[in-house]
């Protein structure tokens, strides 16, 4: 049997913080909005928030990949998360690769692919 949805949860202390940093960092549409749980889509990806957390460093198993990566980084700063790692290129990998926490203390990777696109 397959899955119909599958999701990512991260935790939320703030969601009205959490929704618009996702909303206004990555795009991401808001698709429900409550104050224990809301959904965030990007096509078929959905980011869930959980209310509740008490803002503390949590690791992740998220990873996000963008066109600049350094730009990336550049919003998220702005918007309220910390650079954990910058951006960089990632030996024997065709990747820069960083890391970030949130505005609610989810930390995980951002990347940028180095290898061209396929033709």
């Amino acid at each position: 049997m397959k899955p119909l949805v599958i999701k990512h949860i991260l935790a939320a202390a703030d969601m009205n913080r959490a929704v618009a940093f996702y909303r206004d960092v990555f795009e991401l549409e808001p698709r429900l909005i409550s104050d224990w749980w809301s959904e965030l889509a990007f096509g078929d990806a959905i980011i869930a928030l959980h209310g509740g957390h008490d803002g503390s460093p949590q690791p992740t198993s998220l990873s996000l990949q963008f066109e600049s990566v350094i730009d990336a980084a550049r919003r998220i700063e702005k918007a309220g998360g910390r650079i954990l790692t910058f951006p960089s290129i990632r030996p024997g990998e065709p990747i820069l690769l960083g890391q970030i926490r949130d505005s609610e203390g989810n930390e995980y990777f951002i990347t940028e692919s180095l290898t061209p696109p396929a033709s």
